[in-house]
This record gives structure tokens, C-alpha cells and sequence, in this order.
């Protein structure tokens, strides 16, 4: 019976201390990105997602940073180096995490990085992905306020691009504000981004 306890005690204390190291960790990288520090903060959650190989979070938030820092990208080379690896790490975190809206998002916005930079290439095979991952996502998760905000506004762009009227899209990004005011993370480190756009897409409507 001590034996036992001795194991349960052990494998506890293990397991606190991993998840001190694991929320240490994640703290630091958050505040290397906040600071600017991009590409630091995803060597970080890369690091971390080597040691928490059954967690997506660090998977998601590399494949983040690669994505947006490829966003105004005009270097082919370069942008193609962080979008495949964005991918590489996004894929992980869907096979840690299937069916995950929030990872819908961040597949729809990789795929969106690509159409930036060259929309004449990739526009014809990555816009239908976009929108089928945005409406699977919404089909899923309807009240969360990143899928209704990134679709919103993706119908936005899209609409703008062929010469259509955006308004009819402002009623959407009026809800994920509302979903925003009241959206709690499921828990530590889970996505939480996107407020400040939404406002920020709200006013322009109002404008």
C-alpha cells in the first residue's frame, strides 16, 4: 500500500511540476510576442509543443505567428517557408484536436494568407476551402465570436473584391460583439483574439 502511494505521490508531483513548466512557459512566449518578438515567441511554443506533444495549443499559436507575420509578406521564399511550416504545426494540432473551430479559423486564415499574396494563383483553389471550413466551423460553433467575426469579415473582403455591398455583412460583426462581451475561454492559453478587429471592422461600417 505505501508502494501505491509512493507511486501516486510521484507521479503527481510530476505532473504539477510539468504543468508549472508547461504554464511558465506559455506566459513567457505570450510576452515575447507582446513585445514584438514574434519569431522568439514561436521558437517558444515550438520548444513547448516538443515537450507537450498531446496538447494543441502550442501547435495552434506557432502556426499563428507564421501565418500573420505572412500576411504583407512580399518575399516568395520567405512567405512560403512560414506558411508551410504554419501548416505543418496546424496539422498536428488537428489530429491532437479534430473538429476544432478555433483551428478552422486559423486553416481558413492560412489558406487567406496565400490568396494575399497572389491572388491570381491561389484565389480559384483556396477560396472554396475558406468558406467551407468557415461554414463547418460556424455549423459547429455558432456562438463562438472568432468563427462569426473571421466569416464576417471574409464575406466582407470577398464582397469588396467583386464589387458587391459589404453592409449586409456588418449585422454579423454587430453579433460577434455581443458574442465577444460575453465569450469565456475554455480554459488557460485557449484562443482569445479578436476583439479589437471586430471593433475596429464596426467602426468602419458605422464610418
Amino acid at each position: 500500500m505505501k508502494k501505491i502511494i509512493t507511486l501516486l505521490l510521484v507521479v503527481l508531483t510530476t505532473s504539477a511540476w510539468s504543468q508549472d513548466q508547461f504554464t511558465k512557459g506559455m506566459e513567457k512566449a505570450f510576452t515575447l510576442w507582446g513585445e514584438g518578438k514574434s519569431m522568439e515567441a514561436s521558437n517558444l511554443f515550438e520548444r513547448i509543443s516538443n515537450a507537450e506533444q498531446d496538447n494543441w495549443l502550442p501547435y495552434y499559436y506557432v502556426a499563428q505567428i507564421n501565418t500573420i507575420n505572412s500576411f504583407g509578406e512580399k518575399d516568395e521564399s520567405k512567405l512560403k517557408q512560414q506558411l508551410e511550416k504554419a501548416q505543418q504545426f496546424l496539422d498536428i494540432a488537428k489530429r491532437i484536436s479534430p473538429n476544432n473551430p478555433e483551428i478552422m479559423v486559423q486553416q481558413a486564415m492560412l489558406y487567406t494568407a496565400w490568396i494575399a499574396f497572389d491572388g491570381a494563383t491561389y484565389g480559384m483553389t483556396h477560396s472554396a476551402k475558406v468558406v467551407s471550413l468557415y461554414n463547418e466551423a460556424l455549423r459547429i460553433a455558432p456562438d463562438n465570436p472568432r468563427v462569426v467575426f473571421s466569416k464576417a469579415e471574409w464575406d466582407m473582403g470577398s464582397a469588396a473584391y467583386f464589387g458587391q455591398d459589404t453592409a449586409p455583412f456588418c449585422k454579423d460583426v454587430e453579433r460577434s460583439l455581443e458574442l465577444f462581451a460575453n465569450f469565456k475561454p475554455k480554459g488557460p492559453f485557449y484562443p482569445n483574439w479578436g476583439e479589437d478587429r471586430a471593433k475596429q471592422t464596426h467602426e468602419s461600417c458605422n464610418g
